[in-house]
């Protein structure tokens, strides 16, 4: 069939409406629902997440009855993600075939308004083709699938009307504008191709986020409350850049439910760090090569690591090291490949070695580890206030330091991730004195 536009192909349509689709919600789907919403720790947002679950799963229940040679996939919509089902108050994201839907949950539609939150119209990543009507009847267990309208409708309804959003970031449209024959949406969903339904395109900035990093740095540790709300605290550009990457959404709920065990500053500090500083591919070191970003640093390649007598240059020194690893039961496999860099600390020459390998997993084939030892290159102690810390995208994952009773020549870590995560390192003296390296990433594929 060849892709028609949708005012087109509704003038083609002649079919019997049938009645609202009405669905009664069953035991198992109920206890479905409050399993959803326990994924949230924040007792203020489960009523809200509990009533979209339950629109949700009565939506596909519709649909599998009605067009059952229809692929659904909600396992990327924004309720299966606690942050952004905490956040957003709709299920946007909802997959079927390849179309993008949004439920609209509701109580009984005694008002003539709707309200949509801002976020699924004015941010490409949670815009959908079609934005379904769901009223959510919870006493009477029932759910009714009462209307729809297009991505394209909504989009002129608010030039039209020169419509504008609430404080809060929400929009108000009236329900007369939803076309309240779900049935048509069957049709749509059926023989409509997605292009004909033109979304804007997606335009995750890494330089916006870095532009306002130091505004969030100040900002979003004020919604430490679980009561606090984006809107709340940031300007609506500030929400965009924070809603559209999921770990500073996720960050924020962690933040809420009190799960930061280290500290709040220097866990979102790696964070942003994490999302807008290009990375060093440990990856290519398998391959004895360094990326552009890892010579404009200094960083230098170790030969294959092979024990061998201690002696005092960089690759003899690290053999060293190595005897020292094994003493402590780590192995470091033949295959293993690591570099290092050299750099100064209020005075202090340090030298950072960093080695990685893919991890062999049956049930896990692309996982790989980062080593760390951090010594001086002087081969002295090092300093006794210095610490040496390890993030990824959740947070920090360690953080570790020189023992004072006995001095330390060399501070180990090692991290384990799969290969699109990446690991921030931050060097620091009590003083506040601090290094952030580049990420760490892993892509061992060579580009021709």
């Amino acid at each position: 069939m060849k892709n028609i536009t949708t005012n087109e192909f509704q003038e083609r349509l002649d079919f019997e409406v049938l009645p609202s689709a009405v669905i009664n919600l069953t035991n198992e789907q109920i206890a479905h629902a409050v399993e959803i919403s326990n994924k949230t720790k924040k007792l203020s947002k489960q009523w809200q997440i509990y009533i979209h679950a339950l629109a949700l799963l009565a939506f596909e229940e519709w649909l599998t009855e009605r067009l059952d040679i229809l692929t659904i996939n909600h396992e990327k919509s924004t309720l299966m993600q606690p942050g952004l089902a905490s956040a957003i108050t709709a299920v946007a994201n909802l997959q079927v075939n390849k179309f993008k839907l949004c439920l609209l949950a509701t109580g009984s539609l005694t008002d003539n308004q709707i309200i949509i939150p801002r976020v699924v119209i004015d941010v490409a990543e949670y815009t959908a083709h079609f934005y379904v009507l769901v009223e959510v009847l919870e006493e009477q267990n029932a759910v009714i699938i009462s209307g729809f309208l297009t991505y394209q409708q909504l989009k002129e309804y608010k030039v039209k009307v020169h419509l504008q959003p609430t404080s809060d970031w929400n929009y108000q449209i009236p329900t007369s504008l939803f076309i309240n024959e779900p049935d048509r949406l069957l049709l749509y969903l059926r023989y409509l191709q997605p292009e004909a339904i033109a979304l804007p395109s997606l335009n995750v900035s890494t330089q916006m986020l870095a532009n306002i990093q130091n505004e969030l740095l100040t900002l979003l540790p004020q919604l430490e409350s679980p009561e606090s709300e984006l809107w709340q605290i940031l300007s609506w550009e500030q929400g965009k850049a924070v809603i559209t990457h999921l770990e500073l959404v996720n960050w924020v709920d962690s933040l809420q439910q009190k799960s930061h065990k280290y500290s709040t500053k220097d866990s979102l500090k790696d964070l942003l760090n994490l999302l807008t500083q290009p990375a060093l591919n440990a990856g290519l070191w398998l391959w004895d090569e360094l990326d552009e970003l890892a010579q404009e640093l200094s960083w230098h390649l170790l030969p294959n690591l092979t024990p061998a007598p201690a002696m005092r240059s960089p690759t003899e020194e690290f053999q060293s090291i190595m005897t020292q690893l094994q003493q402590r039961h780590i192995e470091i496999p033949v295959q293993a490949r690591g570099a290092y860099q050299d750099f100064l600390l209020t005075g202090v020459p340090l030298r950072l070695y960093a080695v990685t390998w893919h991890l062999l997993s049956e049930s896990e084939p692309h996982l790989w580890t980062l080593l760390l030892i951090l010594g001086t290159a002087s081969h002295q102690n090092l300093p006794g206030d210095l610490k040496l810390r390890v993030s990824d995208q959740t947070g920090i994952l360690l953080e570790t330091g020189v023992s004072r009773q006995q001095g330390d020549a060399y501070l180990f870590t090692r991290v384990v991730g799969n290969w699109n995560e990446k690991f921030l390192v931050s060097i620091s003296l009590m003083d506040g004195i601090e290094v952030i390296l580049p990420p760490f990433t892993f892509c061992p594929q060579r580009v021709l």
